[in-house]
């Protein structure tokens, strides 16, 4: 009988079918890799989602959140040049009548220093001021080491506590010196020498200029400041304690400079976030302050414009978004919140770790202090500028004199909020157009790239500005004082 013979593609069936079905398997494989991978990514983007606002991004290392800038081997230099001479005693007399708050009298009475210096004048201890918002009726003494001030100025200008008795009943003038004068200036107020004893100052902020001073007086004027007019020895030893007792906590601190007072808010005319009847209670003590000249102010362009200070619930965001943790210790250098724990909940839900004076002090420490609020801003102001972080929601007289000093002690590290822009971010969070997680992290930390602290000069007027307005343009000296009072290389002495 005839027999077929199997041929070889038969033969070969079996192997065919195992690649086949190996091939099936592996296409399934891959389909549900993909889907297991598609689902982690839609995971992931719900985790970053808005209604996760406090674990929505992997957090920024430690060293980029608390390191100060590179400060290009920068360092302070305040001794005078060669051709200093000592000063000669003459036997005529400034007297001052300090004005502002703490930190604005401060820089006046620094300035004051430097204009009985180019005056050729004795200084007579100034008077704080007891008029302004504060009420406050502390004494030269009460907030400074008086003596200190006397003796460590004795080279650069003659400083008595009063004018001497044969001085008192002289005819004297009384004069409201230019504000940003010159050496120029002050050379031709010295003709007033020929007429009288005694010139009374009757306000000794912005008395001079920022820039285009000799190098011998702008050192001067961080000398006053940074060392000769240093706190009294129970507000620094306090201070010291206080900080101490933070750094126990965590080893470190962010001091937030929290302009969120009543005051501060009426002036500026910034109701964003606030109620109809808290909006009407501002604005009627904006309207009943006699001296605060602009009363109609719109809310909503100031805001728009970068002129309003952060709210706590922007504060809160905006942290979250630089990546400090929940767990962060912060530091409120302020008074009162406006509204609250209302308002301020707004921040503690985000960073419950937030503290004031009243909780890292006992009542017996804070006691002296009580009515005094030059002297509360004056422990603010230690603990700002020891914290290992300073953020300013709006630029002050303390904001910047304390970036200043943390400039001058070593570019410490001082974030700056781009209000006008971060304003413009909050907005788009607020309208659904972002959301909080890496997006708005990156958008955050990308705008704040330049505004750490880190060295730069001093800057000018901007473009366009003319005549005198120039001068109030510029930045402050005491904001920034490089590069006459910092040096690229460690001076011998300081």
């Amino acid at each position: 009988m005839f027999r077929l013979k199997p041929s070889s593609s038969s033969s070969s069936y079996p192997s065919s079918f195992i690649i086949v079905r190996l091939f099936v398997v592996l296409i399934l494989f891959i389909f549900i890799f993909n889907f297991y991978l598609n689902i982690r990514l839609s995971s992931q983007q719900d985790y970053f989602h808005v209604s996760h606002p406090h674990l929505q991004v992997p957090q920024v290392s430690e060293q980029k959140l608390w390191e100060a800038p590179f400060g290009d081997g920068l360092h302070s230099c305040i001794n005078p040049t060669s051709k200093y001479q000592a000063f000669e005693g003459v036997d005529h007399y400034i007297t001052v009548r300090s004005n502002g708050g703490l930190n604005q009298m401060r820089t006046g009475i620094a300035d004051m220093v430097a204009v009985s210096r180019m005056m050729n004048a004795t200084l007579v201890i100034p008077e704080l001021d007891k008029r302004s918002f504060w009420q406050d009726k502390s004494l030269f003494s009460d907030i400074f080491d008086e003596n200190y001030f006397i003796d460590s100025l004795k080279r650069d200008v003659r400083v008595v506590k009063k004018l001497p008795p044969e001085v008192v009943s002289v005819p004297r003038v009384r004069k409201h010196f230019t504000s940003w004068g010159s050496l120029g200036y002050y050379e031709e107020m010295t003709k007033l020498w020929d007429e009288y004893k005694v010139i009374h100052v009757a306000k000794s902020d912005s008395r001079l200029a920022n820039n285009d001073l000799p190098l011998d007086i702008q050192r001067l004027r961080c000398r006053a400041l940074y060392q000769s007019l240093r706190f009294s020895p129970s507000i620094e030893t306090l201070g010291k304690k206080l900080v101490e007792r933070l750094r126990s906590r965590s080893g470190r601190y962010i001091s937030l400079h929290l302009r969120y007072e009543k005051d501060m808010l009426a002036f500026s005319g910034c109701t964003y976030g606030l109620s109809d009847a808290e909006s009407e209670e501002l604005r009627l003590l904006r309207e009943h302050t006699s001296h605060w000249k602009i009363k109609n102010i719109n809310s909503t362009e100031q805001r728009i414009s970068g002129l309003c200070p952060l709210t706590p619930k922007e504060v809160g965001i905006f942290l979250q978004a630089l990546g400090y943790p929940q767990s962060t210790v912060v530091y409120v250098a302020a008074g009162e919140i406006y509204g609250g724990k209302l308002h301020l909940s707004e921040l503690t839900s985000r960073f419950p770790n937030v503290l004031f004076k009243e909780m890292i002090a006992t009542e017996e420490e804070l006691r002296m202090y009580s009515n005094h609020a030059s002297q509360t801003a004056a422990l603010d102001y230690i603990i700002s500028l020891e914290s290992d972080v300073f953020i300013p929601t709006h630029s002050g007289n303390m904001a910047r004199a304390v970036e200043g000093h943390r400039r001058f002690l070593g570019h410490r590290k001082t974030i700056t909020p781009e209000r006008k822009g971060l304003v413009e971010i909050f907005d788009k969070l607020e309208s659904g157009q972002i959301e909080e997680g890496l997006s708005l992290q990156h958008l955050v930390q990308h705008l704040h790239q330049k505004r750490q602290g880190g060295p730069r000069k001093r800057e000018g007027a901007p473009d366009g500005i003319k005549g005198r307005a120039r001068f109030r343009a510029e930045e402050s000296f005491y904001q920034n004082p490089y590069p006459e009072c910092i040096c690229p290389s460690k001076p011998t002495h300081t």
